[in-house]
């Protein structure tokens, strides 16, 4: 036979006894490289490939004498050719498999639905997304039905998310945000792999009564309102027979807003939220006022004759009741303490970011003392979340791929860290 026959029967014959090597050396090649991290070298594929065509080629020679034969030495040098290569191939794609796989996961990770890559827009180097409400917004049962502008809200509003977060969480996120910016009473949200959200919703349910705490009594009081009065303040009403201290529910005022204010060009009505407005305006004996735009800060009183709601024990609340008029006096909160840590480290040269652990990373399956984070990258963990948030954690605290950290250094070090551990 000729050459180029001999060489055709030798590819031909390498393909037949070469497929169970290659399937060998492909399977050794994951299970080492996933288990121990390790590649089996070269020479240790080429001769386990050998050894294994060498028995099928025997089992074929015995079948058929002719490939005995010294005539057929260019095709068994090809098909030798052919079982090394189809060996090689398989076992580089066996461990890039072992390399990538992940070595941890769990039946939530298998729940977890992500977002497609077609939704997800690079802004600063990082993912976000819009969420789109499509179709019409639901009522939900039990609730009267939404009104047309909060509806209206809702689907043309802007829902913009971290593109890294998984559906169920952006689920959440999402209907938190509609319950914080809309008053709503419940939400339900569904989101799809495209970013489409399925929205049902119920109204607001009680405007002034749903913010009175427990035990409480929401009590009226003429005075002359401080400016700045915001819902949530601590005032103290001063009245001839006893003073009386209590969170503010709602307030209004017959003061103009002064010239270049941030607040909107027309005066501000009361210190709640524009849905509530009326309500507090009426539990005030005050009369319906024309709801204003909303404002770009939080809605506060301008100052001037008015009326303040407040929340007080109901001993204190059959004391107000009984007086026409009070004068109210603003008590400090004090300091809020993670702002003034924050500005301690900002005045030290330290930031804040928020990362994540990586598979396969030097923080992954290990504890923060394990890893010797502080030692070896000069950054701190503020908090870490593996299951749920803990805050301060200890060097015992475990880490594994997906959690969440909250770390302090120096931007160097906050970008030596995120580049070889999160």
């Amino acid at each position: 036979m000729s050459l180029p026959v001999e060489i055709v029967f030798g590819v031909y014959l390498g393909v037949i006894t070469g497929i169970v090597p290659a399937l060998v050396a492909g399977v050794l090649g994951f299970v080492f490289k996933y288990v121990t991290d390790v590649t089996i070298p070269g020479l240790g594929v080429v001769v386990l490939s050998l050894a294994i065509a060498g028995v099928n080629g025997g089992l074929l020679a015995l079948n058929d004498e002719t490939i005995r034969s010294s005539e057929r030495a260019p095709a068994i040098l090809t098909a030798i050719v052919v079982v090394l290569m189809l060996s090689m191939y398989a076992h580089a794609q066996g461990d890039r498999l072992g390399a990538t796989v992940p070595k941890r996961i769990s039946l939530k990770q298998l729940r977890d639905r992500t977002l497609s890559t077609d939704v997800i827009e690079l802004v600063g180097g990082r993912g976000r997304v819009s969420v789109e409400v499509t179709g019409e917004v639901n009522d939900m049962e039990g609730y009267p039905s939404l009104p047309a502008d909060t509806r209206r809200a809702i689907v043309d509003g802007d829902w913009t998310f971290p593109a890294d977060l998984p559906l169920a969480e952006l689920e959440a996120r999402l209907a938190e945000r509609l319950r914080t910016e809309l008053d709503l009473a419940d939400v339900a949200v569904r989101i799809d792999e495209q970013a489409r959200a399925t929205v049902s919703a119920a109204p607001p349910a009680g405007a002034l009564s749903k913010r009175v705490p427990d035990g409480k009594r929401a009590v009226s009081v003429s005075a002359l309102v401080p400016t700045g009065i915001a819902r949530g303040d601590v005032v103290r009403v001063i009245t001839p027979d006893a003073d009386v201290e209590g969170a503010v529910l709602a307030a209004r005022s017959s003061g103009k807003p002064e010239p270049g204010a941030a607040a909107t060009p027309e005066p501000a009505p009361t210190a709640g939220d524009d849905p509530d407005a009326d309500d507090d305006l009426r539990a005030d004996g005050g009369e319906a006022a024309v709801s204003s735009p909303p404002a770009a800060t939080a809605p506060t009183t301008t100052g001037g004759e008015g009326r303040v709601t407040l929340a007080v024990d109901r001993s204190q609340a059959t004391a107000l009741l009984g007086v026409d008029r009070g004068r109210v006096l603003v008590l400090s909160r004090g300091t809020r303490r993670e702002y003034e840590l924050t500005a301690l480290l900002r005045r030290a040269g330290k930031r804040f970011r928020k990362v994540s652990v990586v598979a396969g990373g030097p923080l992954d399956g290990h504890t923060i003392g394990e890893a010797e984070v502080r030692e070896a990258y000069d950054v701190a963990v503020l908090a870490a979340r593996h299951e749920s948030w803990t805050i301060a954690p200890s060097g015992s605290q475990s880490l594994s791929a997906g959690d969440a950290l909250f770390v302090v250094g120096s931007r160097d070090a906050l970008d030596r860290f995120t580049e070889a551990a999160a």
